[in-house]
């Protein structure tokens, strides 16, 4: 596999734990506008010093672009402008992070793609089944979080997240202390698991987890330092992409409703969760391929729907 593509050996950009909490402190007194009006400073200056971010959004935004034209989809040009916006639009899901994780983020903005998706998952939310969601980073996940805040106890559900401990490690310590902080505690618990981590005990705790009808999130689109040889190679966007295998084996063993699930962030600061039940087939070896090809099909699909909210910011094309 090429070096390019092992995301987790990438370092972190933080902006560090004490101009965290200043932008913290930002947030309290000045409100959400004050912190994105800061945060575009801060991510013109980065983008402007980082000649490999840069490169990075413009090579992703090259691939989709071109993927686009070929076959006849709407095309969004990868100039410096677009390239800009796809770095500022990530900086801006670590400001919602903050209102999310700070307990803030109103429940109210989060609106489904269809009536009938929303309709059949909190059917299974309310028939307690269990739900194994494969998310990708497009858009901001964090944002289904708040399913554990719904008043409605038929509409909430303890989630668990699967999360690399190694990557981001100063801003996750950063969100846990204003989480703990609070003082709008979520009606249901939210559990975090590293996927460095995951073992036969972490499954058998996850398989109980979801047969008391809990949500669990994990990516499909990222390897991590313990699943690095554990993939399976898929086109996307005409490119050769190895994904995680683990994430797909683990839902396949789990027997419970699986989604593809995306939220992407839309105007007046709502965001839209993009949905799809995974409907599986007789054979467990047809199966597994079935839910690679739909999930990878799914996230180019949204990919395509806005690809400045596609935040893979190392060699994923490489």
């Amino acid at each position: 596999m090429p070096e390019a593509q092992q995301w987790y050996k990438m370092k972190e950009r933080a902006a560090g734990e004490k101009r965290l909490l200043f932008m913290w402190y930002v947030y309290k007194f000045a409100g959400k506008k004050a912190v994105c009006f800061l945060t575009f400073f801060v991510c013109l200056c980065t983008f402007l010093s980082s000649k490999q971010v840069r490169n990075y959004a413009r090579r992703n935004l090259t691939v989709i672009s071109d993927y686009c034209k070929a076959n006849g989809k709407k095309v969004i040009n990868p100039v410096i402008f677009n390239c800009f916006k796809n770095v500022f639009n990530f900086a801006l899901t670590l400001v919602d992070n903050m209102e999310i994780f700070a307990g803030d983020y109103d429940v109210e903005k989060i609106y489904f793609d269809t009536e009938d998706n929303k309709k059949q998952f909190y059917a299974d939310m309310r028939a307690r089944k269990g739900m194994f969601c494969i998310f990708s980073h497009n858009g901001n996940i964090n944002v289904l979080r708040m399913f554990s805040k719904n008043k409605d106890p038929y509409e909430r559900s303890d989630v668990n997240v699967f999360l690399s401990k190694d990557q981001c490690k100063i801003f996750n310590s950063f969100l846990k202390k204003i989480q703990e902080n609070s003082k709008q505690k979520l009606y249901n618990a939210v559990s975090l698991f590293p996927v460095e981590d995951i073992g036969i005990d972490t499954s058998i705790e996850i398989k109980q987890k979801l047969d008391n009808g809990e949500i669990v999130f994990m990516a499909g689109d990222r390897l991590s330092s313990g699943t690095a040889n554990l993939t399976f190679c898929h086109k996307f966007f005409d490119r050769d992409i190895n994904f995680p295998a683990g994430t797909f084996k683990m839902a396949q063993l789990m027997e419970t409703p699986v989604y593809f699930i995306a939220a992407l962030k839309n105007k007046k600061d709502t965001c839209k969760i993009y949905l799809k039940k995974f409907t599986p087939l007789q054979s467990k070896k047809e199966t597994l391929k079935k839910m690679q090809d739909e999930y990878v099909e799914f996230v180019q699909n949204i990919t395509m729907i806005d690809p400045l909210q596609f935040y893979h910011f190392y060699g994923f094309f490489e």
